[in-house]
């Protein structure tokens, strides 16, 4: 296969693997159209509005347990397949579910698709896509969850207003009860098509190379690397891939043993201190936020849109600097720059500045976000663990991320009317600058490196790190 050939393919099953991150992005945003319904249907308080919304979170993070074990046993291809089946059954249970539990029910549902795409997707682009592609591709899942963060806005607000123009039509059909007297219901059932597109095109995807080297069935590897890379390069590649695949799927207790202990902390820390930017606050409570700001509720949705499209926007950065500029650049400078973007948030609120002013400083932290914090903890995250042991792993930094996400939006109501909502991005800004100071201090540069150099440099730290204790210890010796 030629190298148009190449492109082709790769970017293909890059497409549908993302596609997994769509659905992250959509049933995730989907939410904020339907708090202020659900509130006044159901009477909730701020508590349970918040548990609601966080509810699903819980179910990212039984997701996310058992789907990097898993995709390390019987491969990523079938658990990717078993995240779109999730989505597919919790967007029709929850559509038509009228009981309060069973609804919370298919929100733990919905949230375990979402665990287990967050963690699968990026790890299968990740080692299907050729090194001075990788960060790139890897961000291309990014961009597909703020598209579907965008598409969950813009089908929001299309439904709100179609529910408010046939307000006064009279029918019983299946059609006017989920689009006009319960339209938050509807708001669900548009995502049953993206799930039924991936439980399809999943079927023409194949499975991981570096998964199959892992497990001897080099054969089929060579067959899906020579469409990936071309025939030129592809027995070196997999001579690589094989020299690096000495180990059968690795367990927990060899994360917490060093090389791998140190890069578990890193990107677990990078993680967390990312999701305490409050992106998802901004994102899952954007309405009430757009309301404190001055805007009112009929608008808010459609701000929100503006919100969703900036933020697919900038993610365009990503894409075009992360295999130029490299990672740790890109960290470093967003990073500090959205914790100026959310002060300058905290402040408007605290002075009442509101309107477009408010919006522009909401608009600003997602540009920052979305070029930094956003995408690159999947890239470094996907980058710098050994084959062996790459999905266990990952599972561990995006359960990081969603015990992160589930303890911000289960305090984001109670902070917002406790605290205040200017407090509240000011705690986000100290968080953006932790972030800074970590990257600043322990981040490293992977860009234009194969999975198995970095590997490979790992081992070489490794060896001269024990080499350096065996010298201290003998130097101990002679001291005695």
């Amino acid at each position: 296969m030629g190298t148009k050939g190449s492109s082709y393919f790769i970017s293909l099953i890059t497409l549908i693997a993302a596609l997994g991150g769509f659905l992250f992005g959509f049933d995730m945003a989907v939410v904020s159209g339907i708090i202020e319904p659900l509130k006044l249907q159901y009477g909730l308080s701020s508590g349970q509005e918040g548990l609601f919304v966080s509810c699903a979170l819980l179910g990212c993070i039984v997701g996310v347990g058992f789907s990097g074990y898993l995709s390390d046993k019987i491969g990523r291809k079938k658990v990717l397949f078993v995240s779109a089946v999730l989505f597919l059954i919790s967007a029709v249970g929850f559509a038509f579910s009228e009981a309060y539990p069973v609804l919370i029910l298919f929100r733990v549902l919905a949230g375990m698709g979402v665990g287990v795409a967050s963690n699968v997707s990026p790890l299968y682009i990740s080692e299907v896509a050729p090194s001075h592609k990788r960060g790139q591709l890897v961000v291309f899942y990014q961009l597909a969850i703020t598209v579907g963060v965008l598409a969950a806005y813009i089908s929001n607000y299309f439904l709100q207003g179609y529910a408010s123009l046939h307000a006064a039509d009279e029918g019983h059909g299946l059609i006017n009860w989920l689009f006009i007297e319960n339209v938050w219901r509807g708001m669900f059932v548009v995502g049953v098509i993206p799930a039924l597109a991936f439980c399809l095109l999943l079927l023409i995807v194949p499975e991981s190379p570096r998964w199959l080297v892992q497990y001897g069935r080099n054969v089929e590897a060579l067959v899906i690397l020579t469409k990936i890379s071309g025939e030129e390069t592809v027995r070196v590649e997999l001579n690589s891939i094989k020299e690096m695949a000495g180990h059968k799927s690795g367990g927990y207790k060899e994360l917490l043993r060093l090389p791998l202990r140190k890069l578990l902390v890193l990107a677990m820390v990078l993680t967390a201190l990312s999701q305490f930017s409050g992106i998802n606050g901004v994102i899952f409570y954007g309405p009430t936020i757009l309301k404190s700001a001055g805007i009112v509720t009929s608008d808010a949705l459609f701000y929100q849109v503006i919100l969703g499209a900036a933020n697919v926007l900038f993610t365009f950065i990503a894409i075009s600097k992360v295999d130029t500029w490299g990672r740790r650049p890109l960290y470093i400078v967003g990073s500090l720059c959205a914790a100026f973007a959310l002060a300058l948030t905290g402040f408007c609120f605290m002075m009442n500045i509101t309107g477009w002013f408010m919006l522009f400083s909401i608009i600003l932290f997602l540009l920052f976000f979305a070029f930094s914090l956003g995408p690159l903890k999947f890239v470094i995250s996907t980058e710098i663990f050994p084959t062996h042991i790459r999905g266990t792993a990952l599972s561990m930094c995006i359960m990081t991320m969603w015990v992160s996400d589930y303890v911000v939006n289960l305090l984001f109501p109670m902070m917002r009317d406790g605290f205040g909502i200017a407090t509240t991005f000011f705690i986000f800004s100290f968080f953006c600058i932790l972030s800074f100071l970590y990257a600043k201090k322990r981040l490293f540069e992977t860009k234009g490196k194969s999975l198995e150099e970095i590997e490979k440099e790992w081992n070489s730290d490794l060896k001269a790190e024990k080499e350096l204790s065996v010298n201290k210890m003998e130097v101990l010796e002679e001291i005695k």
